[in-house]
């Protein structure tokens, strides 16, 4: 009784302004909105998008999207049967707007072994257009819908095993912008979570099957950037240059995990929060939920590497979430001097820290040529040993040595695949310069341990020493 007294006494002493809907957000009816001519949707595949819509008015917009089953690799050396739409993991980017009447054509490659569909989380219908799309191969379905709703969208296979299908690869992104569309930045890019389970562990070589137990444990082998470990690293890394505006649409297609999204290196300006109209600014990390999106936006202010991972950090560095955005242009040291000051730090003293080596994975059948080794090796390099190296081979000055052109390396390739093999620890002299870091031992066949070292070798003005298996066995097996 009390508590009903003071509800009608809020209401008298603020004029009886109470209305139930006083705070809910009105919507313009873009499902009213009428088009004027057609044209068909430029699709592209990851990490590009098509161009911006702008101020054009809504139209008729034309999608065609052709699924293809296909082997790809996984990660340097690990095969895998992807499920694809438009042939590439994530499927092709699709970009309207607001008050289109989009006509999707959904095709299954007569090559392909199964049925598939398609569920557009962008679309108000029922399933999102599985049932309208649900195709055996060799056939194609035809269904029309409106975006009636801004923001970034997942879309992908709703066909059963639902997980199964997502779990090979069948998801992408639709952006619907709004009416005028979304500011303008400098560049723009595409780039999508997923987790892979694999019959074979990490890195195990040869084609691997997808794993259902694995997959209901929601036990992932491989979380990735855009289908495939390295595949925005190195030669493929995102690029952009000093004072440019970068956008990126980021999505999670699962089935499972959760991303925390981060790039090492920089804040988000502005986080479209879940890819809909709610916008947070100065943002160091978003969590992005499987079958979610986010579009974030920042400036570029210094020459860097960024690295994108997601931080739940194990993911990045070992399995395989992680990126790379190269930024070139002038110093800024107002924004970030590098060092200005170094000393020693010996908070433990001098007690020498071991780190006990891990038991190596099988080694291949197949010896690998010198350039094979070389492209696993950056493979390896990139995403296990660039953080403290650098991608140059720098190293941090007082904190990791250099690799390019260090005498430490050059001078003994014996003492450097130990190091590799069996972590280093304790003060070490490089290129006449002391450091006191720790290195753990890395979890590396025989083969990938001569592969990274032959590709360090290889690189930054070293001597160009092709370390072999045998080489790295010998030492294993060495007291």
């Amino acid at each position: 009784m009390q508590t009903k007294i003071a509800f009608l006494l809020v209401l008298l002493l603020s004029g009886c302004n109470y209305s139930p809907d006083k705070n809910t957000k009105s919507h313009p009816r873009n499902d009213l909105i009428k088009t004027e001519g057609e044209m068909v949707a430029e699709l592209t595949a990851p990490p590009n998008v098509p161009a911006p819509v702008g101020n054009r008015p809504a139209k008729k917009l034309k999608v065609e999207l052709e699924i293809v089953e296909r082997e790809s690799e996984l990660s340097d050396g690990v095969k895998y049967i992807f499920w694809t739409f438009g042939g590439s993991v994530p499927g092709s980017f699709i970009r309207g707007r607001v008050g289109d009447e989009v006509e999707f054509t959904l095709e299954n490659h007569p090559d392909n072994k199964l049925p598939h569909n398609i569920d557009l989380h962008a679309v108000t219908g029922q399933g999102g257009g599985a049932e309208a799309s649900f195709v055996a191969p060799g056939h194609k379905k035809t269904f029309t819908f409106k975006l009636i709703n801004p923001g970034l969208y997942v879309y992908h296979c709703a066909t059963a095993p639902v997980g199964m299908h997502i779990a090979n690869g069948m998801y992408g992104l639709i952006l619907v912008e709004p009416e005028g569309g979304l500011p303008p930045v400098d560049r723009e890019y595409y780039v999508m979570q997923g987790d892979f389970y694999t019959k074979g562990n990490y890195g195990d070589p040869g084609l691997q099957p997808f794993d259902m137990q694995k997959a209901i444990a929601e036990h992932a082998d491989y979380v990735v950037f855009n289908g495939k470990v390295g595949a925005l690293t190195g030669d493929k890394a995102l690029t952009a240059k000093v004072g440019e505006t970068v956008r990126l649409f980021v999505g999670n297609g699962g089935p499972n995990i959760v991303s925390s999204f981060h790039v090492i290196g920089e804040v988000f300006d502005k986080v479209y929060v879940e890819g809909g109209d709610l916008i947070n600014e100065n943002i160091q990390t978003t969590l992005i939920p499987a079958g979610g999106a986010a579009i974030v936006d920042f400036r570029v202010e210094v020459p860097s590497t960024l690295i994108l991972v997601d931080h739940s950090i194990f993911r990045a560095f070992n399995k395989g979430a992680l990126g790379m955005l190269k930024v070139s242009g002038d110093r800024n040291d107002k924004v970030f001097s590098g060092e200005v000051l170094s000393g020693i730090y010996r908070p433990e003293g001098n007690v020498i820290q071991e780190i006990s080596p891990s038991e190596p994975k099988p080694v291949r059948a197949v010896a690998l040529s010198k350039a094979e080794k070389i492209k696993l090796g950056q493979q390896i390099y990139d995403r296990s040993c660039f953080a403290c190296h650098q991608p140059d081979g720098q190293g941090l000055p007082n904190a990791f040595p250099p690799l390019a052109k260090a005498d430490y390396l050059n001078e003994d390739v014996d003492r450097a695949i130990a190091a590799v093999i069996r972590g280093l620890s304790g003060e070490i002299t490089v290129n006449g310069k002391k450091y006191h870091s720790v290195m753990p031992a890395q979890v590396l066949t025989d083969e990938e341990t001569a592969s990274v070292l032959t590709y360090i070798y290889n690189s930054w003005g070293n001597n160009g020493t092709e370390v072999t298996p045998e080489m790295v066995s010998k030492i294993r097996n060495s007291k």
